[in-house]
Formats: structure tokens, C-alpha cells, sequence
């Protein structure tokens, strides 16, 4: 993996020294450059630790980062090439970043380079963004007769226009295009003579720039906010604290989050806060512009190249010191870090299953430890390890167990769709859904509708044979969009049309099965003409700013009803919302996965807290096939710590994390019989690893060697080697499974993971 380094001790190192040196990592992401070169650094090229620069490589010239800053070198000087140039005029790395590089490089065990790659905006690399400049005139400096000067340019009347317009001070050539018209010409001419002087300036592109700025008072604190907080602030001053806050939906936690990176800003320090869903960002950036004015700026994937490139230099610069955004935004090139909250700390959105993979919460806490900066990960759902490690000590557990100005929790139904279809009721919604929708309607209110499966039809099924129409290239049922008659693949993208006979068997007998959020909508509109509704899922919010144009639109009226997946769930406040359906609780509970409960117990609890937040009572109908099970049961009475108790039982009785790890090296290759031979081979090293350390082999409860339960997803064929190991994973275990991970398979990829988000 090459050499490690400690960066501030190398940095340390450096100073006072003449630098006629400096080691390069380059832009390659390969192990067999995953090591330094060493540079000249010019006469008079200016350089520091985490600067940008393009050297020469062979025959190509390419990027890299200066990693160290040498006075000499032991390597011949006719070996040694010339740094080119700097790309920019300051480090673009941070001491501290690059020391997180290198703990995910170790991490991840991916080449140092990728983990760089984490800190910059991508549109950085090769040059692909710039500032963008506006240019700007204004008189020159010296005229002193205005009138004189106008009168100078009696023959050109276009002049004597741009002389009087900016006489009342400078203006950019946009508006002065629109007072004069095509002034370039003339604009030229007056340049010339020195009458007018041009100047550029940057323009930055900011994310929801046409969000109405409102400065909000602060509200009076509960007793409940009031108690947090005086845990949190001690902490901040001190530069420590690890806080797990539980706090039901509607408890005031966002508050809680003002207060808290406010008084980290009274004391000059920066902060981040962490948010799972791109949906959330607008609605978090509103609450805290409206608090902190321009002092904060906005991070994630869905702002363009320029935002994100403006954004990352405003928190480079030091010009915005409260950074929001979704997971990426954790690598912020914050300096002083003071405070790290991480909202609905649940969310497996936290956790990138890309190269580099990482968990951003496992990035945060690494950072406030580095850093002196207090972390603080919130839910009205926490993870199950989370709430674990808080009972045991491990963080300060802060609970707050009531909705603020007494508010109530809201009402909740259970209908058992089983009756249901006992008393010939086939449509999507409950008697009691549609009941309480038309109450809610004639009320002039609003309503959420949460299903957690997108498109109109969730598979295609031949009832004469049982043929499902599945992806080609995935091992997975494809979805019916019924706006563009056209059926899906969510994992890869692939389309066709919808089959008129049976593949299989020719038969006619072609149904479509299951609901998804196109269904739910149409639904909604023959039930009730006339009422707009909105619908929000991965197809309605492809275009960039659409999360903000729905969530506005529906916070404005617009829309009475808002139909979505799992990003309509958590973390949204609509003051006028008093009803909530979930239309079908089950459709996570039966996954092949033993957290389905977990997940379904927040997603029910989460979507459940949207109805209800201020004055009016809020009322929700959760419609399920298993009312009777712990999950729904618990969510219905929006208990978490009776859940925790009943999950935590049966995960010891079955031996799942945390009294037990699950760990697998995942296969993927584009051809199956090298997959299979992969697994085998794989399967030979860990039984031959185990038969040196007969120890560890007591650990294993299971081994398993077989295809993935999504045998094929993007082309790729998957196979699995998994283990389940009693207890905490014994290192050597672990090692072992991530050396193994790190071999060039021929045409194979192999990942080695530790109870993985997802066991698909």
C-alpha cells in the first residue's frame, strides 16, 4: 500500500527547512502507484502539503498531491523531473483531510489517491470547472467634470448612455445591456481613452438562490431542550462529547442543532451537519439561513459541477462556517471543526458501498476525535448499535421523550388488510384510509401517503405458468411504469415494453402485481377530482432542484396530498399535515434480511411523525398484513425502547449482530464460471487460513459458499462466501478476509464486508 505517514508531523518536519524537494502522490488510481515520487520544486514555485500540481509521468503529464516538502533526497538528480506548475494558489487539502485520506485509505484498503479523491468537488480533477467572473465597469478614477466628459462624446450618443448610467456607480455588463443595449462597441471606445475602466469579480452560483430569506426569532426553549442542551454546550467548550440524542419526532431536535452550532460559531469554531436525504437539504438550509443568514453552505450530489466547485471553496476560504449536506459533506474542507451532528443517524444512506466504501458516521466520529470537535448522532429511531452502545456507556445517552408545547402524538389505526379483502374491499386503501382522507380533505388539510415502492406495478407475472418478467441484466423482477407503458429495472436503468404473451409459455394470461407510487396516485386522483396531490420518488425527482420544487410547492398548498416512497418518511414539517396513510407497512417486514423489522419499525414510526406538528391533532391509519407483529405494534405506539428490548431478544436468540458478526467476500464478475471458480478459490484459502488457527475457527457459527440472493445485478454474476462469527470478529478473522479482498482476481472483483447494509 506504500508508506504511511503522519501528515502534521511531516508538516512539523517541514518548516524552516529551504524546500528544494517534494513527494507526489499522482492522479492514478492503481496499486502499483500507490506510493510517492519524488519532485524538483522550481525556483520561486511556491508549495505546501495538500497543494495541487501537475508533473510530469512518463510521457504524460499529469496530477497529483504533494504529500511532503524535502531540503534533499537521496535519488540522482538526473532521475529527478520538475513540478510543472500548482493548480491553485492555496492547498486544497487541509493537514487533518489528509490524515483522514490515509485512515480510510487503511480503512477501505483502497489506493491513497481514491481516498484524496473524497476531499475535492470531482469536477476539480483535469481541470473540467472555473470560477466563473462577471465582467464590471465603472468610471475611471481622476474624472472630476462628469458633464465634460459626456459632452466629449456628443457624436456618439451609445458613449454619452454609458457615461451617465455609470455615473450613479459601477455597473456589471449584464445590466448594462439591459439600460443601453449592445453597449460592447462603445464600451470598448470609452475603455480606450480612459474614460472607463473594466474589472472582473467572481459570481458564485449558489444552491436555492431563489429561496425567500426569512430572519426567524428564536423560539423559547422546552424544559426538555433546555436539559440537552446543557449537557452539549459543556462539551463543545471542551472540545469533546460523543451524544447519542433520542428525541420523538416533533421533540425539537433541529432546535436543539440551531442552539448547538451556535454556540460552536460563538467560539469560532466550524461545524457540519449531516442530513440522509438530498430531500431534507432544502428544508434544513431553509431553517438554518433563516438563523444564521449566508453563513452556511450547502453540500451534495445533486447541486451541478459549479455549485458544489463554489460551495467547497466558500468552506475552504472560511467564508461559510455551518456546512449541511448529505454524506459526501462529512469530507468538508472545514477548518477549527468544532461540532458534528449527524441527523437521523438510522439511515443507511450514511454508508457508500463504492470504492472507497465507507460509513459516514464512522467518518464523523474519526474527525471529532482528530479534530477536538463534539459529535452528536440524533433520531427519533436510533440504530440498534447506536441505542446499544449507549446504554453501555459508550456515548452520553440524551432523550427527549415529548413533543414540544405539549403537543400529542399523533392517533394511530391499524387495519388489518386481511379483513379487508374478507369483505370484498380489493382497492388500495382501507375503508378507514379513505374516510379519514375525505375528513381530512373537507377540512381544508393535508395529507401524506407513504409507500415504499415506486412505479405503478411492482412486478409481471404469467398466471398460467408463474413466469415473472425479470431484468436481463439483473436477477430481479422489473417494475411497470404505467405513465410511459413501459416496465423498469430500479437496479441498472434497462427498459422494455411490457409482454402481450408469455415468454415461458405463450400464454395470455399476462397480470400485473403489487402497488407502487404511480398506482397510489392515480388512485387518489378518481377518488378525489379536483384535489392536486403530488407525487415524490426517484422518477419525479431526477431533474436538479426538483426535492425543492415538490416539498415547496406542497409547503405553500399547492398540493393537499403528497404521495411518496422513503424520502418523504423523516425529517419534513408541514404545520398544516394532520394525516398520515401508510398504504402498505409489510413491504419491507418479509425481506430476506434480519433487520426488516428494524427498518420497518422506523420507516412506520418516521413517516407516522409527520402528522400532527402543530396545532391541529395528527392521525394515522398504517395498513398491514400483520398488525399483530412486535415492529407494528411497537410503531404504533411510537415506543422504541419496547421494540429495542424485543428485537434485541430475538437477534440473541438467532445469533445476529451485534452478539454476532456476519461477514461475506462478495464476487462479481461478467462471467459466471469465473465467479464460481473465484468462490472456490477463495473457499480454499479461508479453510486453509483456518486450519493454521484452529482458534478461530470456534468462532464460526456458519459458513456458507453460494450465489447472492440478486444472483445477477448490472450484467455482473454474484457469488458469496459468508460467515456467521460468534462474538466480535477476531481481528487476524477480519485481516484476513480484507487481504483476500485485495487480490487482482483475473476478470473477478471480490469486496469483503462486515455486516453489510444491504445482503442482497
Amino acid at each position: 500500500m506504500g508508506k504511511r505517514y503522519n501528515i502534521l508531523q511531516i508538516i512539523a518536519e517541514s518548516g524552516g527547512e529551504q524546500v528544494a524537494y517534494c513527494e507526489v502522490i499522482v492522479e492514478i488510481a492503481h496499486e502499483q502507484v500507490d506510493r510517492v515520487f519524488t519532485y524538483r520544486v522550481p525556483q520561486g514555485l511556491v508549495l505546501q502539503p495538500g497543494t495541487r500540481v501537475l508533473v510530469p509521468f512518463g510521457p504524460r503529464k499529469v496530477e497529483g498531491y504533494v504529500i511532503r516538502l524535502l531540503s534533499q533526497t537521496d535519488l540522482p538528480e538526473a532521475r529527478i523531473k520538475d513540478v510543472l506548475s500548482a493548480l491553485e494558489g492555496y492547498p486544497a487539502l487541509l493537514p487533518h483531510m489528509m490524515e483522514l485520506a490515509l485512515w480510510i485509505r487503511d480503512r477501505s484498503h483502497c489506493p491513497l489517491v481514491e481516498a484524496l479523491r473524497l476531499m475535492i468537488p470531482a469536477q476539480m480533477r483535469g481541470g473540467r470547472i472555473r470560477e466563473r467572473t462577471q465582467a464590471w465597469y465603472a468610471l475611471s478614477d481622476g474624472i472630476e467634470d462628469i458633464d465634460a466628459c459626456v459632452e466629449s462624446q456628443r457624436r456618439a450618443p451609445k458613449r454619452q448612455r454609458i457615461l451617465r448610467a455609470l455615473q450613479g456607480g459601477p455597473l456589471s455588463g449584464e445590466l448594462l445591456a439591459q439600460q443601453v443595449g449592445e453597449p460592447g462597441e462603445a464600451l470598448r471606445a470609452l475603455c480606450e481613452q480612459g474614460l472607463v475602466e473594466r474589472y472582473t469579480e467572481e459570481v458564485l452560483r449558489r444552491p436555492y438562490a431563489e429561496m425567500e430569506l426569512r430572519a426567524i426569532q428564536d423560539p423559547p426553549l422546552t424544559e426538555e431542550q433546555q436539559r440537552v442542551l446543557a449537557e452539549i454546550y459543556p462539551a463543545l467548550e471542551g472540545g469533546e462529547g460523543r451524544f447519542l440524542l433520542h428525541g420523538v419526532t416533533g421533540s425539537g431536535k433541529t432546535e436543539v442543532y440551531i442552539r448547538a452550532v451556535r454556540r460552536c460559531l460563538q467560539r469560532g469554531k466550524t461545524a457540519i451537519v449531516l442530513v440522509p436525504e438530498i430531500a431534507l437539504t432544502p428544508q434544513m438550509v431553509e431553517w438554518f439561513r433563516s438563523r444564521f443568514g449566508q453563513e452556511g453552505a450547502v453540500l451534495h450530489s445533486r447541486l451541478t459541477p459549479g455549485q458544489r466547485f463554489d460551495e467547497w471553496r466558500r468552506v475552504r476560504r472560511g467564508e461559510a462556517r455551518v456546512v449541511i449536506g448529505a454524506r459526501s459533506a462529512v469530507f468538508a474542507p472545514t477548518e477549527d471543526l468544532g461540532l458534528i451532528i449527524v441527523d437521523e443517524e438510522h439511515e443507511t444512506t450514511y454508508l457508500s458501498d463504492r470504492t472507497p466504501r465507507y460509513d459516514a458516521r464512522e467518518v464523523a466520529a474519526n474527525r471529532c476525535d482528530r479534530e477536538e470537535a463534539t459529535l452528536i448522532l440524533a433520531s427519533a429511531t436510533p440504530g440498534m448499535g447506536s441505542f446499544a452502545r449507549a446504554l453501555e456507556g459508550d456515548m452520553t445517552l440524551l432523550e427527549m421523550p415529548n413533543r414540544v408545547l405539549g403537543r400529542p402524538m399523533p392517533s394511530v389505526q391499524l387495519v388489518d388488510m386481511r379483513e379487508e379483502l374478507r369483505g370484498g374491499n380489493k382497492s388500495i386503501f382501507s375503508g378507514a384510509l379513505m374516510e379519514a382522507l375525505r375528513d381530512c380533505m373537507r377540512r381544508g388539510e393535508q395529507a401524506m401517503l407513504f409507500i415504499n415502492r415506486r412505479g405503478y406495478n411492482t412486478f409481471v407475472k404469467c398466471r398460467e405458468c408463474g413466469y415473472v418478467v425479470k431484468c436481463a441484466q439483473c436477477d430481479i423482477s422489473m417494475t411497470y411504469h404505467q405513465a410511459s407503458q413501459i416496465m423498469r429495472c430500479h437496479y441498472c436503468g434497462a427498459q422494455k415494453e411490457p409482454p402481450q404473451t408469455c415468454p415461458a409459455c405463450s400464454g395470455v394470461s399476462i397480470r400485473y402485481f403489487g402497488a407502487g407510487t404511480q398506482m397510489v396516485e392515480e388512485a387518489v386522483k378518481k377518488a378525489f377530482p379536483g384535489i392536486p396531490a403530488l407525487r415524490m420518488d426517484n422518477d419525479t425527482t431526477r431533474s436538479r432542484d426538483a426535492h425543492y420544487d415538490l416539498l415547496s410547492r406542497f409547503g405553500k398548498g399547492e398540493a393537499r396530498i403528497l404521495i411518496g416512497t422513503q424520502m418523504i418518511a423523516k425529517g419534513l414539517d408541514f404545520p398544516n399535515v394532520t394525516l398520515v396513510g401508510v398504504v402498505a407497512a409489510d413491504s419491507t417486514l418479509n425481506l430476506p434480511d434480519y433487520r426488516a423489522a428494524e427498518r420497518t419499525f422506523q420507516l412506520v414510526t418516521q413517516v407516522a411523525g409527520r402528522a400532527g406538528r402543530a396545532q391541529a391533532p395528527g392521525q394515522v391509519v398504517v395498513q398491514t398484513y400483520e398488525p399483530d407483529h412486535y415492529c407494528i405494534q411497537a410503531a404504533s405506539r411510537q415506543d422504541y425502547r419496547a421494540f429495542f428490548a424485543e428485537e434485541m431478544t430475538f437477534r440473541r436468540r438467532l445469533a445476529y449482530p451485534p452478539y454476532a458478526a456476519l461477514c461475506r467476500l462478495l464476487i462479481e464478475s461478467p462471467d459466471e464460471d469465473t465467479a464460481r471458480h473465484t468462490l472456490q478459490a477463495l473457499q480454499g484459502q479461508m479453510e486453509a487460513f483456518f486450519h493454521r488457527h484452529p482458534g478461530l475457527r470456534g468462532q464460526v457459527l456458519m459458513e456458507e459458499a453460494t450465489e447472492a440472493p440478486v444472483k445477477l445485478i448490472r450484467g455482473k454474476f454474484r457469488y458469496q462466501l459468508f460467515y456467521k462469527l460468534a462474538g466480535k470478529p477476531a481481528e487476524e478473522t477480519l485481516q484476513k478476509l480484507s487481504e483476500l479482498s485485495r487480490i487482482d482476481w483475473q476478470r473477478a472483483q471480490v469486496y469483503a464486508e462486515v455486516n453489510p447494509v444491504s445482503m442482497m
